[in-house]
């Protein structure tokens, strides 16, 4: 089956949900979160093959901009929607939904490259705990910037709009440090199973993602531990939350946007 029109109905589905749920938080539509979740179930059925005919493209350890991109937002999907039904994190589907769906309709009209070998048991659980990571520390960041917009709101006593949809500023807090811890622990287990596994860490082709993973593991760690001992919170937790985003935001796609959009190089 073509990847196009699965990519495009996916889009369509994604959109569709994202925009229900940004409509909820303008207080324009009744709040569905089932009709959100349905329609993003919808949208990851169609756009898992197209992650599948991808990875199955490019099996090796380093696999292209786009197959990245498409694997990673597929696991935030399937994420987001099962931890929505627990904790109150669904209003991150206003970010996610529409930035998967683009990210498909790219990754069709930018195909990795093919290469070619398989994954080892532990090379298969570094690449897995480093795509759980990612997209748990990400759904995190999104949670931040709701926090940052429901706290900035609050502080200018505006108590309509986005704060009524919400849930209260410390439900939202809350959810965002277990986020984090979450998406620590994966990390951790990444960078250990990186070292244990992978041939070398530091080779030219992995320095890069290497140096900025650990970076980003202190600037988490700390975040976490002042958080405990210090009282973090509020706008300096939404901060160096997407800070720490950010700096494994380039660690994952900085160098293969680098080589082969701007570079054309495999």
């Amino acid at each position: 089956m073509q990847a196009l029109p699965l990519a495009l109905m996916a889009f369509i589905l994604y959109l569709g949900a994202a925009s229900w749920q940004g409509l909820t938080l303008l207080r324009r539509v009744p709040q569905r979160p089932a009709l959100v979740r349905v329609l993003g179930l919808l949208g990851l059925l169609f756009h898992l093959p197209v992650a599948f005919k991808l990875i199955d493209q490019s099996p090796g350890l380093m696999p292209g901009l786009s197959t990245s991109a498409v694997m990673l937002t597929a696991i935030m999907v399937i994420l987001l929607l099962g931890v929505s039904l627990a904790k109150p994190v669904l209003s991150v589907a206003v970010g996610l939904f529409p930035i998967s769906g683009i990210a498909l309709l790219l990754a069709v009209g930018l195909p990795s490259p093919e290469r070619t070998g398989g994954m080892t048991p532990g090379i298969a659980l570094h690449a897995m705990s480093s795509a759980l990571a990612f997209g748990v520390l990400f759904i995190a960041a999104c949670q931040a910037v709701l926090l940052g917009l429901q706290n900035h709101a609050l502080r200018h006593h505006h108590t309509r709009g986005v704060v009524q949809v919400l849930p209260p500023l410390t439900t939202m807090e809350r959810v965002l440090f277990e986020l984090i811890w979450a998406g620590m622990a994966l990390l951790t287990l990444s960078i250990v199973s990186g070292f244990a596994f992978v041939e070398s860490m530091f080779a030219q082709h992995l320095a890069h993602k290497t140096i900025l993973s650990l970076a980003a593991w202190v600037i988490f760690a700390i975040l976490l531990i002042s958080h405990h001992v210090l009282g973090w919170r509020g706008m300096r937790a939404v901060r160096w939350t997407l800070g720490g985003c950010a700096v494994l935001l380039l660690a994952y796609f900085g160098s293969k946007f680098v080589l082969e959009v701007i570079l054309n190089r495999t």
